[in-house]
């Protein structure tokens, strides 16, 4: 397509179906930034794995009143077709980014105007606590305005059905075929306040009993001994994870007060991201200066948490998603096995590029765990489909864990809580959080992951994620760091392929476009475009026999050079 399509394309938003400060913002791409003008328009964003997700800005490659607007118009559509003759009701939130609260009111503006009653945050607040509320207040789907710890550009748009999770299929294509048929000016903006409420805290208070709740193992005096230091990163959670600890019982918890404020620009960090050590910078800065047992950082609406606990030496150690979430689900299976509540109809969930430790654990307590695709709506999909099973937890690498079923997503409040809890009864015991993750690996496997993520921007950079998802698919590696490729699933076409012997067999999934493989000594690399953000990812993982806790640094040390070999084998640097 040359400019001149791209431009007849921007010249449909001239027209008076959009506001003027919008048509200025579109005849300045087409005076001055072929760039800007392109990027804004070579396609129509679309929902991904965690919803709808894009820089602000005019144009139909962006997060903007008209896309939310249609977005939102076509979610109307289709819950009315879904629920006639009922009285229909949506709750909505918003985090801390820029436009997230205009944003907000301009989608429940078009939710009244189409006659749907909206319950609405009055503040901005975390992502979880919108999940609880959509069973809470028995509405028909939930949306939050939030770009996770993507940069301060983006913004996004997330859709929770009736059961509180992130809609699958057949409501994602339901609601997306809704929307494709629709114009921007067919967005009906003109509100009806009378069909608006503002939440008040009652939401909080029923959601934070629960938390409490599902959570609450270690003993007074253990919590009032434990020295946290938390930090929002600018985010959301600032609203509830102190209270949170505060009512738990925690006593000794340290705020950075830099990063409390919410703040879209997150000025105190590249990225507001607690996946990434810089991001909790301060945070272990102040837990080296106080002596804190814990450092806790989330990000900015709230869903997923960084923990960093001190190591054999005495160091804080940032730990990675599949570590904490091995620590979390064996404290919770061993807390429901000494209360006498396991008995074969409990499971965990876990993901295809999660960690298979969470197997070997689940495998001693005799608890059943069910691998889904990538993103929690796939977890919280497990707790519908199989009602005749308790879900006792469940996450996934990217520092995302749930406990319980009272949420139907990541929630890094309850999460928190779970953390303090391991960490305060460990030291009460003379051990430490770290402590209890080595003692996982003697009992199971030691499995060491890591995670690349190349990014590629605009159009160039999707066209070649793909051929690198085409290459792969079409010249698979056959070794990988001395083990032979045995099994390569590939999710997109549903099939796993023996590359040894050449038998196949179907991936009993949705499809998805992901690829793994698998060599006989257990080693793992998976590939998988990120549907969020213009990255391809890459996840590592290897694993070896750990004898006795005294021998974990050694074992660890093997493990990073087999990881780096398998870097610069694939040429992933």
């Amino acid at each position: 397509m040359n400019i001149e399509q791209y431009i007849d394309k921007a010249k449909l938003w001239l027209t008076d179906t959009f506001d003027s400060s919008t048509k200025t913002e579109i005849k300045n791409l087409i005076d001055n930034d072929n760039d800007g003008l392109i990027d804004s328009f070579y396609k129509n964003i679309e929902f991904g794995t965690g919803g709808m997700r894009g820089i602000m800005g005019a144009g139909t490659n962006r997060i903007n009143k008209y896309t939310l607007g249609k977005a939102s118009q076509g979610l109307s559509n289709y819950i009315k077709k879904q629920f006639p003759n009922k009285e229909l009701k949506i709750v909505i939130a918003y985090d801390c980014r820029h436009n997230s609260s205009e944003f907000a009111k301009i989608v429940a503006d078009v939710f009244t105007a189409n006659g749907i009653k909206v319950f609405l945050f009055k503040e901005l607040r975390p992502t979880p606590l919108l999940s609880f509320a959509v069973r809470h207040l028995q509405c028909d789907a939930g949306i939050v305005l939030t770009a996770s710890h993507n940069p301060p550009e983006y913004n996004g748009y997330k859709v929770y059905w009736n059961d509180g999770g992130q809609i699958v299929q057949p409501n994602d294509t339901g609601i997306m075929s809704e929307i494709s048929g629709i114009s921007f000016s067919d967005i009906k903006f003109d509100n009806d306040d009378s069909l608006l409420t503002y939440l008040n805290e009652d939401v909080e208070v029923a959601y934070s009993k629960l938390a409490i709740e599902n959570t609450n193992y270690s003993t007074v005096k253990a919590k009032e001994d434990l020295s946290v230091v938390f930090t929002s990163l600018h985010g959301t959670s600032i609203t509830m994870i102190p209270g949170l600890l505060e009512k738990a019982g925690y006593k000794k918890v340290t705020l950075i007060e830099e990063q409390s404020e919410p703040n879209g620009d997150f000025p105190t960090v590249k990225s507001p991201n607690p996946e990434e050590k810089e991001a909790l910078t301060m945070a272990l800065a102040k837990a080296e200066e106080i002596g804190a047992d814990i450092v806790i950082g989330t990000d900015p609406d709230g869903d997923r948490l960084g923990i960093a606990v001190r190591n054999t030496k005495g160091e804080m150690q940032l730990l990675n998603g599949n570590q904490t979430m091995a620590v979390l689900t064996n404290h919770l299976l061993k807390k429901w096995k000494e209360a006498g509540k396991l008995n074969g109809k409990q499971f965990v969930g876990s993901t295809i590029v999660s960690t298979n430790l969470i197997q070997e654990i689940c495998e001693k307590y005799k608890v059943e765990t069910k691998v889904g695709l990538t993103g929690f709506k796939w977890i919280a999909k497990m707790i519908v489909d199989f009602p005749e099973l308790e879900f006792v937890g469940g996450g996934e690498e990217s520092f995302g864990y749930m406990t319980g079923s009272f949420v139907r997503d990541k929630d890094a409040l309850s999460a928190s809580l779970l953390a303090c809890d391991i960490a305060s009864e460990a030291k009460a015991k003379g051990g430490s959080f770290y402590q209890e993750l080595l003692n996982i690996y003697v009992d199971n496997s030691f499995y060491k992951e890591h995670l690349i993520a190349l990014v590629k921007k605009g159009k160039e950079g999707a066209e070649l994620i793909s051929k690198m998802m085409e290459d792969m698919r079409l010249k698979p590696v056959l070794e990988i760091a001395g083990s032979k490729v045995k099994y390569l699933y590939d999710y997109s076409s549903s099939v796993c392929t023996n590359l040894i012997t050449n038998e196949s067999s179907t991936i009993e999934m949705p499809k998805s476009n992901v690829l793994i493989y698998e060599t006989v000594d257990g080693t793992k690399v998976a590939a998988r475009p990120s549907g969020t953000e213009p990255k391809i990812k890459f996840y590592i993982s290897v694993n070896s026999q750990l004898e006795n806790v005294g021998d974990a640094l050694k074992t660890e040390k093997e493990l990073d050079k087999k990881i780096e070999l398998i870097i610069k084998e694939l040429e992933l640097n």
